[in-house]
Formats: structure tokens, sequence, C-alpha cells
């Protein structure tokens, strides 16, 4: 099995975790609420569903480019909204500390997205 498709599972399974952890911690769902969104609760049900059909599609190697475009778009969400306050608040350091897994995740995305067809990994 290449490596393309370990990356391809490593990144659905985060995702479907991160959807369903979303869906059912009652904490998470508190920490969410904080964020100040408009209807938190139909945002955040929102993101646990994308982050859950597009974990599986990329798992189930279905639509793998397109399902890799929202969840790139939810990750550079997730840096702005939840960590950039990290940089602007205590520094760099706790910023790239506190952000370190998000970076990995986009760039795995990232490379998801692009290679796809090419099969480079």
């Amino acid at each position: 099995m290449q490596v393309f498709n370990w990356i391809r599972y490593a990144v659905g399974y985060v995702f479907i975790v991160s959807g369903v952890v979303k869906l059912l911690v009652p904490e998470f769902k508190q920490t969410f609420l904080s964020l100040g969104f408009p209807n938190p609760n139909t945002t955040l049900f929102l993101l646990a569903m994308i982050e859950i059909i597009c974990g599986v599609l990329m798992v189930a190697r279905m639509y793998v480019k397109q399902a890799t475009i929202p969840l790139i778009i939810i990750m550079i969400g997730a840096l702005a909204v939840a960590k950039l306050p990290y940089l602007l608040n205590e520094g760099i350091l706790s910023f790239v500390f506190e952000s370190r897994l998000d970076i990995v995740m986009l760039i795995l995305l990232v490379l998801v997205w692009r290679d796809k067809e090419k099969q480079l990994l």
C-alpha cells in the first residue's frame, strides 16, 4: 500500500473523530459556544457533519479531491478563530505550539488535494 493511502486514512480518521467529538462531547460544545459564532449550535452541527462526511469520503477513496476543499477551509478557519488569539495575546511561541497539529493537518490536506491524481506520495 502506498504512503499516500496511509496519509489519506490518517487525515480521514482525524476528521471523523473530530466531527464525532463535536457532536457528542458537552465540554467541546461549551468551548465552541464561547467563540461567538452566530447560531453556534447550527454552526457546530454543520461543521461536525462536514468533517464526518468528508473524512468518510477520504477513507472510502471517493471524491477525495473534492472532500479536501471544505476541510482545508475548516482548518484555516480553526487557525484564524481558535489559534490566532495565542499569537496576538501570548506571542509566537505559544501560537506555534498551540497550532502545531492544525498546521500539520493543513499541510497533509494540501498534499492530498494536490497529489490525488499523481499519487506522488
